[in-house]
C-alpha cells in the first residue's frame, strides 16, 4: 500500500479546557495536541507501546519549534499532516501542520527533532532494522515533498531602537 505524502494520521478537537483568557487556545495545548500527533506517526512507524515493551527502547524529543498561525477556538475540529524531513541511525526529523479541519486553514505547525533512546542505558541508540526500513519506505514517499517555510526557523530579535 502506497505511503501518503505527507501523512494524515491525527484529528482532534479543541477542548474548553484547553481555552485561555484571550478566548483562545491557549499555547500550552498547541504542543499537546502535536504531541498526540507525535504519538500516531511513531505509532504508524512502528515505534509503538509494544516496540517499547520488547525492545526497551523509546524516543525523547530533543527539539521542537512551533509556529502560530491563525486562532483556532473551543470545539474546533482539528486534523495533521505529517511529513518526514529526514532521519538517520538515531534521529528522526518531521513536521506537523495543523489546520482548522471545517474551514481548511493552516493554524500553527511543529517541527521536532527526536532521538532513539535505550531507556536502561538513557544513551542515544541506533534504530533497529525493521525501524530503519520503515523510515527509509516513508522518507522515500515524502523526499520528494517541499520543504516547508517554517522548517529550519530561528526566533530573531528586534534591532535595537535608537534615541
Amino acid at each position: 500500500m502506497p505511503i501518503p505524502a505527507p501523512l494524515e494520521l491525527h484529528r482532534e478537537r479543541v477542548h474548553p479546557e484547553w481555552i485561555d483568557y484571550n478566548g483562545h487556545m491557549n499555547v500550552a495545548y498547541y504542543l499537546l495536541a502535536f504531541d498526540h500527533a507525535t504519538d500516531d506517526f511513531f505509532d504508524f512507524l512502528g515505534l509503538d507501546e509494544p516496540y517499547r515493551a520488547t525492545t526497551g527502547n523509546s524516543t525523547f524529543a530533543v527539539e521542537a519549534h512551533v509556529t502560530y498561525q491563525r486562532e483556532v477556538g473551543e470545539g474546533d475540529d482539528l486534523r495533521f499532516t505529517t511529513q518526514l524531513l529526514g532521519f538517520d541511525e538515531k534521529r528522526i526529523h518531521f513536521i506537523h501542520h495543523m489546520y482548522h479541519a471545517d474551514q481548511g486553514f493552516l493554524a500553527a505547525t511543529a517541527e521536532w527533532l527526536s532521538l532513539h533512546i535505550d531507556l536502561d542505558r538513557r544513551r542515544v541508540a541506533p534504530f533497529p532494522e525493521a525501524i530503519a526500513g520503515r523510515l527509509a519506505e516513508v522518507f522515500a514517499a515524502h523526499g520528494g515533498l517541499p520543504v516547508p517555510p517554517e522548517v529550519g526557523r530561528v526566533i530573531g530579535k528586534p534591532a535595537p531602537r535608537g534615541g
